[in-house]
């Protein structure tokens, strides 16, 4: 057996306990992914898994709309998201985390996000995270609230995407609800599931979830490992 081979047996068996004991934890504990793994979250690996600009195609985001990057988390997509979008867009990172908020909100500050940082600021929710008023990007606002519980108007948001968080809320059903709730007749819900992740669930149970809330599927992306299904909401929902 070459070292290469072994090399592979060992982290393969490695990734599979991990994914047992992740699972097992899960199914007895819910609680959403600890402030600490925004360090898996931001990776290189991550990265190149789930490459942000393949989550902004396949979601079907484009200059100028507005959107809700639900469950945020310390904001490896939300960045992304708002350059996407351009300075006549405006993107929300939602996470019911002050934690996580309060990582995005420093990354905000930095220097090389400086091409978001430097449009006037636009009107919109208010965050609550520790970014000062004067450094609030104009086309990002952070929002502290429960998926269950959306702090926005009827018909607020061209997409909504949802990158391994759907399993994390307790009560699905009524997140869904919310979610059609914010979005505009006709726009986009994009939920994102990775193998990795202890939550996930295979395409079709996504696409049955979503469905028995009243979403339309579109087109699914991707494969086993990763994935993204993008619903629509009907005109008449």
């Amino acid at each position: 057996m070459t070292v290469i081979k072994l090399l592979l047996i060992i982290v393969g068996s490695i990734i599979l306990i991990h994914q047992v004991v992740a699972r097992i934890v899960r199914r007895f504990w819910h609680f959403p992914a600890p402030a600490f793994i925004h360090h898996v979250l931001d990776s290189r690996f991550r990265r190149r898994i789930q490459p942000p600009e393949k989550l902004i195609e396949w979601s079907g985001i484009a200059e100028g709309m507005t959107v809700l990057d639900l469950g945020c988390g310390s904001g490896a997509l939300t960045l992304p998201y708002a350059r996407a979008v351009g300075p006549e867009g405006r993107v929300y990172g939602l996470d019911i985390q002050p934690a996580m908020l309060d990582l995005l909100a420093r990354k905000l500050a930095r220097l090389e996000n400086e091409a978001i940082n430097k449009h006037d600021r636009g009107k919109g929710a208010p965050h609550t995270a520790s970014l000062r008023p004067q450094q609030q990007p104009a086309n990002v606002g952070l929002i502290r609230a429960s998926a269950e519980d959306l702090p926005f108007a009827n018909s607020s948001f061209d997409v909504v995407c949802a990158a391994g968080v759907l399993y994390e809320i307790p009560n699905r059903g009524q997140a869904l609800r919310e979610i059609r709730r914010v979005l505009k007749a006709g726009g986009y819900l994009a939920l994102t599931e990775m193998f990795m992740d202890p939550d996930y669930r295979v395409k079709s149970t996504t696409i049955r979830i979503a469905q028995q809330a009243g979403f339309t599927p579109e087109k699914t992306f991707g494969g086993f490992w990763t994935y993204t299904v993008r619903f629509t909401r009907p005109e008449a929902s």
